[in-house]
């Protein structure tokens, strides 16, 4: 048996997570009724699931086996990306996705290669997956500002028709 690497707990934990969020993921673009948000989540679950396994093959490499954690909120990320009462903004804000740091936040990547034991392999695929989980994130935070924009134009139209029929100006 191979001795344990220091990062062990790190590549556990990213390959279970993974595997949960492209499950997950997969359920909303199994029911959303949205072909554009559709295409977005479907490619962000397909990293994730490869993501999930990528790592317990490293782990695998390694000489050891992906330890299961059960994430107390894995049921309700479930209920929520397969309503369909729920529409695509209300996921993304349940869900907390879509939303970009704030600016200035620390990000939580910048932990990941800390560690001075890291191997070459490791770390490469530690890189890609950094990479593409960034991508992952504007993808979503594009697709989640289209979703707010419609939301804003509809209620914009919806009010529009409430009040006399003209909205008011300003006086000349």
């Amino acid at each position: 048996m191979s001795e344990k690497p220091s990062y062990l707990g790190l590549l556990n934990a990213v390959s279970v997570a993974e595997t949960d969020a492209g499950c997950y993921l997969e359920q909303w673009a199994n029911v959303t009724p949205s072909d554009e948000v559709r295409a977005v989540i479907r490619t962000v679950a397909l990293r994730e699931t490869e993501h999930g396994l990528a790592f317990a093959k490293r782990i695998d490499e390694l000489g050891f086996t992906v330890q299961p954690r059960t994430d107390p909120k894995n049921a309700e990320k479930m209920a929520i990306a397969s309503s369909t009462a729920l529409s695509d903004k209300e996921k993304f804000e349940a869900l907390g996705l879509g939303k970009p740091p704030k600016p200035g936040a620390p990000d939580v990547f910048d932990n990941f290669f800390e560690n001075k034991d890291l191997d070459p392999v490791t770390g490469g695929l530690l890189g890609r997956y950094v990479a593409e989980e960034r991508d992952s994130g504007r993808k979503f935070a594009a697709c989640y500002a289209i979703l707010c924009a419609d939301a804003d134009k509809a209620a914009a139209k919806s009010n529009g028709h409430k009040g006399k029929g003209k909205a008011k100006g300003k006086k000349k």
